[in-house]
């Protein structure tokens, strides 16, 4: 069985827009140019030329990642949403070209990694721990899913079935198999993509193999180094919390060890739940979400505070200017929310992808779309990030490419696919997450229904849905209340109606019309966030909210030595739309002091007296927006008055 799923999502979002306008125009080509080391003082990939070298086409040794060709695999996915929003036949045949190779380099039994098959082909499968093989594969599968559900070609789709099967027939609980799983997750929520087109058991089972081994005893990765005449000593401190295989899924509780695997872990774990009716799984999903969202994410939705591991640490330990967060940590807290909410609606998962999107995520793309921070910390001190050590991680400007590139594909990939995060649909009702202006068909009870959406969101707060079902019967629409609005206002063609508010969504259960129309209102207003007060780094400090937006101040703005600024919250904060500023922005503005020495020759240390403060007017920007005007100082929490 194929099953091509049905795509009639076009954004057509002013905000949102803007973004696949630029993926497509502008990310897309500038990181095929990156793959084929034509970036003049970025790092050199040499993804493509490693496939040529596999392929037979081309001389020469592996250079790169061990997981070098996830990038190639992640171009042609986000290239894929890209193609379902913007058709682009020379972008189509580039693609096509690039498939082609890519085959050529697959094995005759079905293998496909350029980094064994040109360094080391004998040494298969002997290093899962470290080596990412089945990650590669993973990223292999979702690009072949998206491609083949864009365009119906199975080129690619072909080559990873092989490539499935062979892994098949390598892992498993049966006799004569490896009973392993990867370092870093990723085949696991690949293979239920891949189960889902293809309809084949098989994935099915192996995904959830996958995910069921992880942890158990006598550990595989143990078993592994022994056979490789190791003795499984391993660097981080947490050993297996690194790649959350200390204890089988089942019993994990809390978020642990690299934040990316761990997202991609949960994602797979979300959707194996509801594909199979797990409840208890599913009750271990909202366990680990309660633990991540409650205790170890940060305002903007960005997750895994420790550079040490690009790892999660412990409860309410969430330094600002040490902040890794990575921009792929975001992505994948994004594929999780998503994962719940097919799982069930709750607005608690909504909202947090609404968090993450806006925020945490896009700030790891410069406005124009050629640059990309892989680290996204809250607070910035350019002289310290160039003087400290253990802020060696953080970039105060955005980079041209890195040598581990995972990130900018993958935020090209998820850009371009934003219109599948808008809607689900179950039975009867198509569930409204986020007010992203659209025109979808979507499949909801008996039939199809056509949405046109306009929103005006972030900056303001009004939605409108024209609804049009293919015949005039029941149904319902499900509309997420965000946690940020303090009150709504909904109308049927002008008219309040009565709605049933369950877990965060408004229910509107009618007979539709074509031609029906839905308006609804959510005052954006500017909120003063505190944070928990176990959180030390925020101590004394608050942030700025409006709607899903968090903001910053940038030394652009407000000058230099932003800690010795603090914000009067208790007075008006303005806010106004600048068009001239970061290709349109939402401005906030407050009143504040600075404090300052009488003597600037003064001691280090200083009676109070010694100490004076001046009235300043503080502006405050889109966090996803800094950095974009040079570099300079940024701090999303300041201290109060």
């Amino acid at each position: 069985m194929l099953e091509q799923r049905n795509r009639h999502i076009r954004v057509t979002d002013d905000f949102w827009g803007r973004y696949i306008d630029v993926v497509k125009e502008k990310v897309i080509p500038y990181q095929w140019a990156a793959l084929h080391d034509d970036i003049e003082g970025a790092a050199p990939s040499h993804a493509i030329e490693n496939l040529k070298i596999a392929a037979g086409e081309a001389e020469g040794e592996f250079h790169g990642f061990v997981f070098q060709d996830s990038d190639v695999a992640k171009w042609i996915e986000a290239a894929a949403y890209a193609l379902a929003e913007r058709p682009d036949p020379k972008l189509e045949q580039r693609c096509d070209e690039l498939i082609a190779l890519i085959s050529r380099a697959q094995q005759p039994d079905g293998y496909l990694n350029t980094h064994y098959t040109i360094k080391a082909p004998t040494k298969r499968w002997t290093n899962l721990r470290d080596n990412h093989e089945l990650y590669v594969a993973g990223h292999l599968i979702e690009a072949a899913v998206a491609y083949y559900e864009t365009t119906g070609k199975q080129a690619l789709l072909d080559v990873v079935c092989k490539f499935a099967d062979l892994i098949d027939q390598v892992f498993g609980p049966e006799p004569g198999k490896f009973r392993g799983y990867d370092g870093h997750q990723e085949i696991e929520l690949a293979l239920l993509k891949l189960y889902r087109v293809k309809g084949e058991p098989r994935y099915l089972r192996l995904a959830q193999f996958f995910i069921e081994e992880r942890g158990k005893e006598p550990h595989f990765f143990d078993e592994e180094a022994k056979k490789r005449g190791e003795d499984g000593t391993f660097w981080y401190r947490g050993r297996y919390k690194y790649s959350q295989s200390h204890l089988p899924v089942r019993q994990q509780q809390e978020a642990t060890g690299h934040a990316v695997r761990a997202v991609y872990m949960y994602t797979a774990m979300a959707d194996l739940a509801n594909e199979t009716d797990d409840e208890q799984l599913a009750k271990v999903c909202r366990t680990l979400w309660d633990n991540v969202t409650n205790q170890q994410m940060y305002i903007t939705g960005g997750i895994g505070s420790a550079e040490f591991g690009e790892a999660f640490t412990f409860a309410y330990d969430l330094p600002n200017d040490l902040a890794y967060t990575e921009t792929c940590a975001s992505i994948g807290l994004v594929f999780w929310a998503k994962n719940m909410l097919e799982l069930e609606a709750d607005s608690r998962y909504g909202d947090v992808m609404e968090r993450a999107l806006y925020n945490g995520t896009i700030s790891g793309i410069q406005l124009d779309g050629t640059k990309f921070f892989y680290v996204n910390p809250l607070e910035v001190w350019p002289q310290a990030a160039k003087h400290r050590h253990d802020l060696k991680h953080v970039k105060t400007e955005r980079q041209p490419w890195f040598g581990c590139a995972c990130c900018p594909p993958n935020i090209a990939r998820l850009l371009a696919s934003i219109g599948q995060y808008i809607y689900t649909t179950k039975n009867q009702t198509g569930f409204i997450h986020l007010y992203i202006g659209n025109e979808s068909t979507l499949t909801i009870g008996s039939g199809e229904v056509t949405l046109k959406m306009k929103s005006s969101f972030p900056w303001q707060g009004e939605v409108g849905l024209e609804v049009n079902p293919d015949t005039s019967r029941p149904f319902t629409l499900a509309f997420r209340i965000p946690s940020w609005a303090n009150d709504y206002h909904l109308t049927v063609n002008g008219h309040f109606v009565d709605v049933e508010v369950r877990n965060g969504y408004a229910y509107v259960e009618r007979t539709w019309q074509k031609g029906d129309h839905i308006s609804i209102q959510f005052p954006l207003e500017t909120k003063v966030i505190h944070a928990h007060p176990e959180v030390r780094a925020n101590a004394g400090k608050i942030a700025l909210q409006r709607g899903p937006i968090v903001f910053c101040a940038e030394e652009a703005d407000n000058g230099s030595n932003l800690q010795s600024v603090a914000i009067r919250c208790q007075e008006n904060i303005d806010a106004s739309f600048a068009n001239d500023r970061l290709n349109g922005v939402i401005v906030l503005e407050g009143k504040g002091v600075r404090t300052v020495t009488a003597n600037a020759n003064e001691s280090l240390y200083l009676p109070k007296e010694a100490l004076q403060t001046e009235e300043v007017t503080l502006q405050f920007i889109p966090y996803y927006a800094w950095a974009n005007r040079g570099e300079g100082e940024m701090a999303v929490w300041l201290r109060h008055i």
